[in-house]
């Protein structure tokens, strides 16, 4: 219990609010059920359907709020028991945002660049 009064004091619903979005509308553009995201904000990570949808969910979260993925996946990490690495939570934002289109365009420039 304790453990998810500390993810519930991350302020997820509060910051959440001053944004003026609200779940219905998260939940329409991730396609993550309302009753899913109360969970993840109040950190009752064990409601979640469990596997890769956990960390999966809470990515979509963190980016439809603007609030930092790493901190929440540790605090869902340690209500769940599972061990992590922190170097490989807190790398995992910026592969996120280098996008086929950015590695394709890159690669490419390098081929043609070099004939």
């Amino acid at each position: 219990m304790t453990q998810q009064r500390d993810c519930a004091s991350l302020g997820l619903a509060s910051r959440r609010e001053k944004k003026a979005i609200t779940l219905e509308q998260i939940a329409q553009s991730t396609k993550i059920a309302v009753r899913t995201l109360r969970a993840i904000e109040a950190g009752e990570f064990k409601k979640l359907p469990g596997g890769i949808y956990d960390t999966s969910y809470i990515r979509q979260y963190a980016q439809a709020t603007g609030f930092d993925e790493a901190q929440i996946l540790a605090a869902y990490y340690s209500v769940v028991g599972t061990p992590t690495d922190a170097q490989e939570v807190s790398e995992r934002p910026s592969r996120a945002r280098d996008s086929l289109v950015t590695r394709f365009l890159r690669n490419t420039s390098a081929v043609f660049g070099s004939l």
